[in-house]
């Protein structure tokens, strides 16, 4: 009887454990797109702050995905999901975009868009773009156009691989960029403490640069510097998902659980 006491104590206290850990990987999350579904064309921001994504010459699909039901195929040069301006997405400094991709081609001669937040006069508020002469990723700042050049899973110019998911995280703290790969701090860069903000659209995809080619799955935005656990915490599933409660509203639910 007592071990079982025991046990039942352990099962509660891992459970408030796991609480926890959702709490604090909810803080400053203001733009969560699980890519499981469209409605009408538009992808559904997941913390119901209405950050929703219009989605042209792309599509959800199942036949490919890391996380959920689906991911988003981009295809074409000109696939993109367009994020309207809103005061959550022009006023932070520090964040973290973190994502799933899976590049299905590899570089293709022109800089090709993966995202960007832009802002008036600036493009790379973060601009991020693969190489055009090698698999890497360009992750930029203005003023200044700092950061990565092309870089990969084990810093500059390490390529990635086409037809692999990757777990990638780009956290900018003061004015340092931490670059992360599968949970592991690849490189880190010099960048503007104040980069440039406003007043402008969030992309997936095209902007004024054609579309890289990739599956996209599970990305989020958080208006806060995630330390090294947390995204390893996200990577791994912990963060707790989004359930429809109606055709335009999620909520947040149970624990996301990640399957290949």
């Amino acid at each position: 009887m007592r071990f079982l006491s025991y046990l039942v104590i352990v099962t509660l206290l891992g459970f408030c454990g796991v609480l926890s850990t959702q709490a604090a990987l909810d803080d400053g999350l203001i733009l969560y797109f699980s890519f499981d579904r469209d409605i009408d064309g538009t992808a559904i921001d997941g913390t119901r702050n209405g950050n929703n994504g219009t989605i042209s010459s792309a599509s959800i699909t199942t036949d490919e995905k890391k996380v959920g039901l689906g991911s988003i195929e981009m295809l074409d040069e000109n696939a993109s999901v367009e994020v309207e301006s809103s005061s959550a997405l022009e006023g932070f400094q520090d964040h973290s975009f973190v994502f799933w991709i899976n590049f299905i081609q590899a570089h293709n001669g022109a800089w090709s868009q993966i995202f960007a937040k832009k802002a008036p006069g600036s493009d790379r508020s973060p601009g991020v773009w693969v190489c055009p002469s090698s698999l890497n990723i360009h992750y930029k700042f203005n003023p200044g156009n700092q950061g990565s050049n092309c870089v990969g899973p084990g810093g500059e110019n390490q390529l990635f691989e086409v037809g692999q998911w990757y777990h990638v995280a780009g956290v900018k703290e003061g004015g340092k960029l931490r670059f992360y790969v599968d949970g592991e701090v690849s490189s880190e860069y010099d960048v503007p403490a104040n980069h440039a903000q406003g007043v402008e659209k969030l992309y997936i995809g095209k902007t004024g640069y054609r579309s890289a080619t990739f599956y996209l799955d599970d990305f989020f935005l958080f208006d806060r510097a995630l330390s090294t656990d947390e995204v390893s915490d996200i990577m791994e599933g912990l963060l707790i998902s989004v359930e429809p409660q109606d055709k335009l509203t999620t909520t947040w639910g149970s624990l996301k659980t990640q399957r290949d």
